[in-house]
């Protein structure tokens, strides 16, 4: 089989799902560039390779070589050694110092750097500290490229390696020939189907208990992740994995038992008999939150003497506010009960009641906190009240316990006050709810407020419709529209939709805060939203393009989805420039002054799903991007490393799931019939509520017909409602 040895010129193409690569090819020794095409998982511009192959005739692109293996080797050439130091793949080692290094020690560069890296300090700007951390980089990336021969054909990239290799180090190998499943659970990014493929490589059969275990586990979580749900009727979904694994039912039966009695799994039984299958920790979640719940309700709240009323009409009077009787029976019974919801939707005067709350905490004395779920929500909730505000998980205090990580606050160590008072609580899933209540310790008065009518959280659980479906917890709906009168078609039109009616938009000439601009095509759609996020809307409101104004969409694909509009606002917004640093990522472009999402829980970093931010800085040379998320008082500088990147995402356009719980002045909301399964009115409502100045629809009436007649929501399999029911009983 035909063997070509060279350096990489150019990628044309990389498809990052299975790593299918079109590159232009440098061939040594006579400098022949070729088109080279096949899987090749992470390679970059200026790595030297042997590879291994057949020459094909393509009808349409002539001659390529058809890659069937891929070895990484030492650059032979003084230019293919400069670009391989500098090609990014290397931590401290940019184009710049490159340079410096190959003309200090030519083809030896990387034998000197391994063998002898304190000679690394001849150059100038390497220090002791800086050669050594590069002679670390080079071994680490020997080991690496280790890992990615071992693994060839599973579609590992280099990124993923990396990972593997800063879980395991350099017992990686090893490792993974033991237990390839546990990469799927300890290792961001690589599923089930990645570790399955890497122990098929390894001669593990398909009918393997090992296999069929993990699979089941991941298969459950993974139903449960996809629907919000926190169970899977047993039946239905031992059938459905035993097709996905590919392997007879009664296997996957016998795995489900193994793990029920190593309690990895757990089962209850519905009022009809139906056994329910849980991941352990979901089945904790929902007991848990229960239990506690009501124990929070039954244990009695301490108050000093005095008329909670006649001081609250006094504190309303000299505010010169005036309450309705749904607000003040909501400020009462968060004083006088052990749990209370507030519930409501835009404009229903949900902070005006809290902030008389608070008022009549203070005025009888007791402490309180304030949190939500993400850093936008806190930072509002604190500006609307005028009192300090946290996060979740900063309120829990997210750290190290005798060299275990978690949430320091806990039934050991509660939080010290009288109250707390939660905001955004539709947002929040099951489980973090519960590692929430396992801090709030009984005669606390904890007050959860939130809009019942939003999208449940991304994650899983209904938490607050399931709080208030059981009927256990003292409820207080607003529903008195306040913000109406002012004059705005945002509030009214909310709860238009939310009550099944079409919104009103101004008249032709008219100024207004809701409009509607019709448009059938997709594309230009598409190029209607540039427009008015780049030109027309910065124009008329004199606002930031970036900070002020956020699309929103309710799928990821299609031409008007998340990733197009992204990348074709990316370009108009933030385009390439000199000085302006960017650094490619798989097919992602980053670029200093974009706006960038998390997309995972990154406990160590403090940075959650849904959080936005900016990059200020990416350093090359040290493969770090600085990104700048908002924080109550201020901003928070977060610092990623290359192998990182994979949970930040471009956020120019965002779904509408991940808007939830924030505030922007203006929003754009494209509306078409390729977004047919997602046109729904619980999905509208949350997005149109998002904005606190300007809305803009752009797509077609009938698009915006179906979402607004659409109440069906999607059932989440939780039975946290009837534990309540059953506990009150």
């Amino acid at each position: 089989m035909p063997v070509i040895e060279g350096s990489v010129e150019r990628i044309t193409f990389y498809n990052e799902e299975n790593s299918f690569t079109v590159a232009k090819f440098q061939q040594e020794p006579d400098g022949t560039l070729t088109t080279i095409v096949g899987n090749l998982p992470g390679i970059s511009v200026g790595e030297t390779l042997r590879l291994t192959g057949e020459w094909i005739d393509h009808p349409e692109y002539g001659r390529q070589f058809q890659v069937e293996a891929m070895e990484r080797v030492a650059p032979v050439t003084l230019v293919g050694m400069e670009r391989y130091l500098g090609s990014g793949l290397i931590k401290g080692i940019g184009p710049v110092t490159a340079k410096k290094i190959v003309r200090a020690f030519g083809l030896a560069a990387l034998d000197i750097i391994r063998a002898r890296p304190e000679r690394l300090t001849q150059i100038e700007g390497i220090g002791p500290k800086k050669a050594e951390r590069i002679a670390r980089a080079v071994q680490a990336q020997k080991e690496i490229n280790e890992i990615m021969v071992f693994l060839q054909g599973c579609g590992i990239t280099t990124l993923m390696a990396t990972k593997i290799y800063r879980a395991y180090g350099q017992h990686a190998i090893a490792m993974i020939r033991e237990n390839p499943y546990r990469l799927a659970e300890e290792v961001y990014g690589i599923g089930f189907k990645t570790a399955d493929l890497i122990a098929a490589k390894l001669g593990v059969v398909a009918t393997s208990p090992h296999r069929i275990k993990a699979g089941t586990i991941f298969l459950l979580q993974e139903f449960c992740r996809e629907g919000g749900h926190v169970y899977a009727p047993e039946d239905e979904f031992a059938v459905a994995a035993a097709a996905e694994l590919g392997v007879p039912e009664d296997l996957v039966r016998q795995a489900i038992s193994t793990l029920l009695e190593e309690r990895e799994l757990f089962v209850e039984h519905d009022r009809e008999g139906r056994s329910l299958l849980y991941p352990a920790s979901f089945y904790h979640a929902e007991r848990g939150v229960a239990a506690r719940l009501m124990e929070l309700l039954r244990q009695p709240v301490p108050l000093r003497p005095g008329d909670p009323a006649a001081f609250l009409e006094r504190l309303a009077a000299a505010d010169g506010i005036r309450l309705t009787n749904a607000q003040r029976q909501a400020v009462l019974t968060a004083l006088q009960h052990g749990v209370t919801i507030i519930t409501g939707g835009p404009g229903t005067g949900k902070t005006t009641t809290v902030r008389s709350l608070l008022r009549l905490y203070a005025a009888f004395g007791l402490r309180f906190l304030l949190a939500a779920p993400t850093g936008r929500a806190a930072k509002r909730l604190a500006e609307t009240t005028g009192h300090e505000a946290k996060t979740i998980h900063r309120l829990l205090e997210f750290g190290y316990n005798e060299g275990v990580r978690g949430f320091l606050r806990n039934e050991e160590r509660p939080l010290e006050t009288d109250a707390l008072i939660l905001d955004e609580v539709s947002m929040i899933d099951l489980p973090l709810f519960y590692q929430l209540l396992k801090a709030v310790a009984p005669g606390t008065r904890l007050v959860l407020v939130g809009d019942a009518d939003q999208l449940p959280s991304v994650g899983p659980g209904n938490v607050l419709r399931d709080l208030i479906a059981a009927q256990t917890i003292p409820t207080v709906r607003l529903e008195t529209i306040f913000r109406q009168a002012e004059g705005g078609l945002i509030v009214l039109n909310a709860h238009r939709i939310n009550q099944g009616q079409m919104p009103i938009f101004p008249a032709r000439g008219e100024e207004g805060d809701f409009y509607f601009l019709p448009c059938e095509d997709p594309e230009k759609i598409a190029e209607e939203i540039s427009t008015l996020v780049t030109k027309r809307l910065p124009d008329y409101l004199k606002c930031d393009p970036i900070e002020d104004i956020q699309v929103i969409t309710p799928m990821r694909r299609t031409v008007t989805g998340v990733d197009n509009l992204n990348r074709i606002l990316q370009e108009r917004l933030n385009p390439p420039k000199a000085g302006r640093a960017e650094l490619q990522y798989a097919n992602t472009v980053l670029r200093e002054r974009d706006k960038v999402m998390q997309i995972r829980n990154n406990y160590q970093k403090m940075v959650f799903n849904g959080d936005m931010g900016r990059i200020r800085l990416i350093d090359r040379e040290e493969g770090q991007v600085h990104v700048a998320f908002p924080d109550v008082g201020g901003e928070r500088l977060v610092v990623y490393e290359r192998e990182e990147l994979d949970e930040l995402v471009i956020s120019y356009a965002i779904s509408v799931h991940k808007s939830q719980g924030s505030e922007y002045p203006v929003v754009g909301l494209p509306l078409t019939t390729q977004h047919y399964l997602m046109l729904q009115r619980n999905l509208l409502y949350t997005a149109v509520t998002r904005a606190k100045r300007l809305v803009v629809l752009v797509g077609t009436k009938k698009a915006l017909g179906i979402a607004v007649h659409n109440n069906k929501t999607e059932t989440r399999h939780t039975l946290l409602a009837e534990r309540l029911k059953r506990s009150a009983e």
